[in-house]
């Protein structure tokens, strides 16, 4: 009897040890899907503010260009054309952020997946 309960405490041991390194894995998955994420974030967020700086600093640039060089002419009508090229160009970089936000593949995809193929195998085993 007592090797029947040495190989039972065996038995158990392994698969409490199976199962602590299954979780383990997941675990160490999410964490590094949630630093891609953040990364990602980081990363589209820096790009897109040095681009609005640049783009700023630009635009006023060109303006007052534009204004100085129309100055004794078409000052006012310079001044509206300008603005409005602005505003379109403005919801044209909104619309391309919200695609490139929307693109975005779904957090988590990757444990999602392999948490459904451990789910498969412990049901095929059973």
């Amino acid at each position: 009897m007592p090797e029947a309960n040495s190989g039972l405490m065996e038995s158990a041991k392994r698969l409490v040890s199976t199962l602590i390194c299954i979780v383990s894995t997941r675990l160490e998955l999410i964490a590094n899907e949630l630093q891609e994420e953040r990364l990602h974030l980081s990363r589209m967020l820096l790009f897109s503010l040095s681009a609005l700086f640049c783009f700023g600093i630009g635009i006023l640039l060109l303006t007052v260009f534009t204004v100085v060089l129309f100055w004794d002419d078409h000052r006012l009508a310079v001044l509206g054309g300008l603005s409005l090229l602005f505003f379109m160009l403005a919801a044209l970089m909104a619309l391309l952020v919200r695609n490139m936000a929307k693109a975005k593949s779904k957090l988590f995809s990757v444990s999602i997946a392999e948490l459904a193929k451990d789910s498969e195998q412990l049901e095929s085993r059973e």
